[in-house]
């Protein structure tokens, strides 16, 4: 199968490019103040819209920080109603007991945080912000108070790859339903520390690490940004003898590593859409012309749905379908978005030994 078939499962709205952090990895290199570029309410309200006529997918309302922007609820609300599935992607440092009140009232299926260090000194120094780790854990305690379902996102850097048990027992400890482990793109503020990008060996090692991981806790563990982790669960399930299916592996085993375009977009705060937020490629605007159409008919999206388009040995891997190799990567890393996942240590069989 040369085609793959596009099933919008998930749209990430980066609603404001405001923040009040200064981390370190920003892809969208957020200032403090809001542009005046950011998409209206009403404009938002029939973005959400078009969404829900090609489907009724998870939305990510993510920044920036979403909860700088007065009308995140009213939107939230309106996504509700046109039957989508809204998440909220806050660093967590602005929850007060008011909003996780309306967050409980809403309905918001979930709630996404960052922590990427173990302790406050290490979470700190990367996001840029005295006590932002204080304050997010105290975000934490008020989701808590109302139930709220809530993950715990950590990019994955030179710096804190020795420190993964520690931030896990941490995950663990405040209760998170999942932990999603982000292998950095050198993209927006992130193209500045490229010294932080582990190696593809280490890559390796850190992805079967987690794989053997995810068999000791019950928390949901999903590798993101990290394609060949798809290719090494099943590489790994076969040697020990274990048929990837859903009992055994979960959503994983109905999923794909780079979904950019096939199964996901990202949309700016301009409304310009993306394969992925790490992806600076402009496939359409949704104030000229209509998300459904975009979707369905964007040159760039139907090159990233097609292998014959792909150059290099991720066009002619055994393990295309599920893993795909990271686009953004081979973007900033190589020049061109079609080319292999430069941090992937796999020799395809047909390029032979």
């Amino acid at each position: 199968m040369d085609i793959l078939q596009p099933n919008l499962r998930l749209v990430a709205w980066e609603v404001t490019n405001a923040c009040n952090l200064a981390c370190k990895h920003c892809r969208a290199e957020a200032n403090t103040n809001p542009s005046p570029d950011e998409l209206s309410t009403e404009e938002g309200k029939k973005f959400l819209d078009s969404i829900a006529k090609v489907g009724s997918p998870i939305v990510i309302f993510t920044g920036g920080e979403p909860l700088l922007r007065k009308d995140i609820f009213e939107l939230i609300d309106h996504a509700n109603n046109v039957g989508l599935k809204p998440v909220l992607s806050p660093n967590g440092t602005l929850i007060t007991d008011q909003v996780a009140k309306e967050i409980k009232r809403l309905n918001v299926q979930r709630v996404s945080l960052s922590i990427d260090g173990p302790d406050a000194k290490s979470h700190n120094n990367f996001r840029g912000v005295p006590r932002a780790f204080e304050r997010t854990i105290n975000g934490i305690e008020l989701l808590k108070k109302y139930n709220i379902p809530f993950q715990i996102n950590t990019t994955v850097t030179r710096s804190n790859l020795s420190h993964f048990k520690n931030i896990f027992d941490l995950v663990k400890e405040l209760g998170a339903v999942a932990w999603h482990i982000f292998l950095l793109v050198p993209t927006g503020r992130a193209d500045e520390i490229r010294e932080e990008i582990i190696s593809a060996q280490e890559y390796e090692e850190v992805l079967n690490w987690f794989y053997d991981f995810r068999k000791k806790t019950s928390i949901h563990l999903k590798a993101t940004c990290a394609p060949h982790y798809y290719r090494i669960m099943r590489q790994r399930a076969k040697e020990e003898g274990i048929k990837v299916d859903y009992n055994t592996f979960g959503l994983d085993a109905y999923t794909r590593g780079c979904l950019g375009g096939i199964g996901f977009c990202f949309v700016s705060y301009k409304g310009i859409v993306q394969p992925c937020g790490y992806l600076k490629l402009n496939c359409g605007n949704v104030r000229q012309t209509s998300f459904k159409t975009i979707w369905e008919s964007s040159e760039i999206f139907l090159k990233l749905r097609d292998r014959r388009s792909y150059i290099g040995k991720c066009g002619v891997c055994e393990y295309f379908m599920v893993c795909g190799g990271c686009r953004a990567r081979a973007y900033t890393m190589l020049g061109d978005y079609l080319k292999e996942e430069p941090l992937c240590s796999y020799k395809p069989k047909r390029l032979g030994k």
